[in-house]
């Protein structure tokens, strides 16, 4: 979510719609749906041929096996809380896996109705050709690999640290505040995480808010997380370009940006941006 004021420019590897803020790869998925979708319906009323049914079957059809996939890559997580493979706000999807899936049927179906043959194609390709060259945009624009910022924060006893102080091992900085709902709701996952990876430093950095609120929040929500600190003038989302919260910074030992992440992470999808960042 977007901060109730936000000046600083925003970052071109998301897209702002009113306060929702959605990671360009996800706002290319649904751009390159549209566009397909928006071919068929040309093919419908100009043609005549409705391939409009097949081409939702194919879509929905490699959702569905996009986020099996990654449930099962993450089955035990999701053992413990079942329902949460059904909360997809998270992101959590085998892109790769779905696109398969979805050609698959589509191949399949078209060997038994021939006449959507033509539309069909011509709706893959104007969403392929969409997502693709969205995306080879997107890494074009995207920010550089920049180091941590030289950012003055503070402990919630008052006493200043130097952000870059906790350089050293693998880093990776949460921006967030006690108004925001996913921030809220990808603390449990990330107070896990950082109990689970000591060779990893976590620096949860509050946006904007006061020592009292952040301490009264904490204790409400019974949370017992190190290297909670604050940045009343919200310095770090500015230097970073970071477009709402919650944002997650990924950094090496060195202190230089591997990725980021805007929005909320769960448990599972927080374990992969782990891992990627660290190859």
């Amino acid at each position: 979510m977007l901060p109730p004021t936000q000046q600083q420019e925003r970052a071109v590897d998301v897209i702002a719609l009113g306060p929702l803020v959605l990671p360009v790869t996800t706002s290319l998925v649904l751009a390159a749906i549209l566009a397909a979708n928006g071919v068929a319906e040309w093919y419908r009323r100009r043609r005549g041929t409705d391939a409009g049914a097949l081409l939702w079957t194919m879509i929905l059809a490699g959702f569905v096996a996009a986020r099996v996939v990654f449930v099962l890559r993450h089955h035990d997580i999701f053992l413990a809380d079942p329902m949460a493979a059904l909360d997809i706000r998270d992101g959590g999807f085998d892109r790769m896996v779905g696109v398969i899936v979805a050609c698959a049927i589509g191949a399949s179906q078209i060997s038994r109705h021939a006449h959507l043959k033509r539309p069909l194609v011509a709706a893959i390709l104007a969403g392929g050709a969409l997502w693709l060259g969205g995306t080879l945009l997107a890494r074009s624009l995207a920010p550089p690999q920049a180091p941590l910022p030289d950012v003055t924060v503070r402990r919630l006893d008052g006493s200043p640290v130097d952000l870059r102080s906790y350089q050293g091992q693998p880093l990776v900085v949460n921006l967030w505040a006690s108004w925001c709902p996913p921030c809220r709701r990808e603390m449990p996952a990330l107070r896990a995480a950082q109990q689970a990876n000591p060779g990893i430093t976590f620096v949860f950095v509050n946006q904007g808010e006061s020592a009292a609120v952040v301490s009264q929040f904490m204790a409400a929500q019974g949370l017992t997380m190190a290297n909670v600190v604050l940045d009343p003038s919200a310095q770090m989302a500015a230097r970073t370009r970071s477009p709402g919260y919650p944002t997650t910074l990924f950094y090496d030992a060195r202190g230089v940006l591997r990725l980021r992440h805007p929005g909320e992470l769960s448990e599972a999808s927080l374990r992969e941006k782990l891992a990627q960042a660290m190859r």
